[in-house]
């Protein structure tokens, strides 16, 4: 007799890109997914509840990652998605020629698949401009598997 066992593909243990909310809770300045985006909610306002039953909210959102905006509507009562925004904290050690960065996180474990965000030399100028006994601190967002540096300031 032939093993009868059914095979089942395994799902990551890692946690989810998103999680739902209703849309009557979500906040300004929270996140959102709007058009597949991640977004950070800049605007929002509710309309009241209309002959076919349901209030609406309107969203304006900026996407975290391009500063692209978009809007969407939804009923009060309807889920979203809300991305997981995760952030954190690395040493910049280097910066090589084509944009890439060399980072380290508290325990000392480095990476280098990180690049410069596109037309911000910002942190490029800080990290120059540091004397020998500085270092600079940069915030890693990471959220929908993609990840950029936002932001950097100096530490000792």
């Amino acid at each position: 007799m032939a093993d009868d066992h059914e095979t089942f593909e395994e799902a990551s243990a890692g946690a989810s890109n998103t999680y739902p909310m209703q849309c009557s809770a979500l906040r300004k300045n929270g996140h959102v997914i709007i058009k597949g985006k991640p977004c950070k909610i800049v605007e929002m306002s509710t309309s009241k509840t209309g002959k076919h039953g349901h209030a609406k909210v309107n969203l304006v959102g900026i996407d975290i990652f391009t500063g692209k905006k978009y809007e969407d509507i939804c009923p009060s009562t309807h889920n979203m998605d809300v991305p997981n925004v995760k952030r954190t904290e690395m040493t910049l050690v280097d910066i090589t020629p084509d944009g890439y960065v060399t980072l380290m996180d508290e325990s000392g474990e480095t990476r280098e698949d990180l690049k410069l965000p596109e037309g911000n030399d910002d942190i490029r100028i800080k990290f120059e401009s540091l004397s020998e006994d500085q270092s600079l601190m940069v915030t890693v967002l990471k959220a929908m598997d993609q990840e950029m540096l936002t932001s950097a300031k100096a530490g000792k």
